[in-house]
């Protein structure tokens, strides 16, 4: 597996789905920051209120697939899921298929998100349960005080770097701000 983070303000992304688990998912993505496009033939009436203007009412055609990076595939039947699938893999398009790991180009990770620190613990597909253990150990070692620090830390590297630092200075000076706030020894 090969780690990435998508920058979800200059990558497009879609969720295929009908019921409870794309809108987990649409929050989810929405939750990283996120605005995808949602396409169901058949949205539950919790899908419709929750993906709003997002909601395209029929699975996605080819035409909607070249504006996408990445579509998740969840809670739709089996032959859709799988036709679904190879056309966007045709398009060029990275899909996943919740739950069924031989059609997915990638994995979708167990997130922690501190502010703008997000942590992710993946399988590849393995067990998500196996995943969402060490979220949860995540969580505990890294608290919610990671958000504000992290932010102090970039609002200084801002200005360090614009004082002509080095990237061992960046690095020492990061350090001591989470020493100084007990969040690393």
């Amino acid at each position: 597996m090969i780690p990435i983070f998508l920058d979800p303000f200059k990558v497009r992304v879609g969720v295929v789905g009908r019921g409870q688990i794309c809108v987990r998912r649409l929050a989810w993505l929405r939750g990283l920051g996120a605005s995808p496009t949602v396409f169901s033939d058949e949205p539950s009436e919790e899908l419709r209120a929750r993906a709003g203007s997002a909601l395209v009412g029929r699975l996605p055609q080819e035409g909607d697939l070249v504006r996408l990076a990445a579509l998740w595939i969840v809670d739709v039947d089996v032959v859709a899921e799988r036709r679904l699938a190879e056309a966007v893999r045709l398009s060029g398009i990275l899909v996943n298929v919740e739950d069924a790991k031989g059609h997915c180009d990638f994995h979708t990770p167990a997130v922690v998100r501190r502010g703008k620190l997000v942590l992710a613990a993946g399988t590849g597909g393995a067990s998500p349960a196996a995943a969402a253990i060490v979220r949860e150990r995540l969580e505990e070692v890294f608290p919610e005080e990671w958000a504000e620090a992290l932010d102090e830390v970039a609002r200084a590297r801002i200005a360090l770097r614009k004082a002509g630092a080095r990237l061992e200075d960046l690095n020492t000076d990061a350090r001591r701000r989470l020493r100084a706030r007990a969040l690393i020894s």
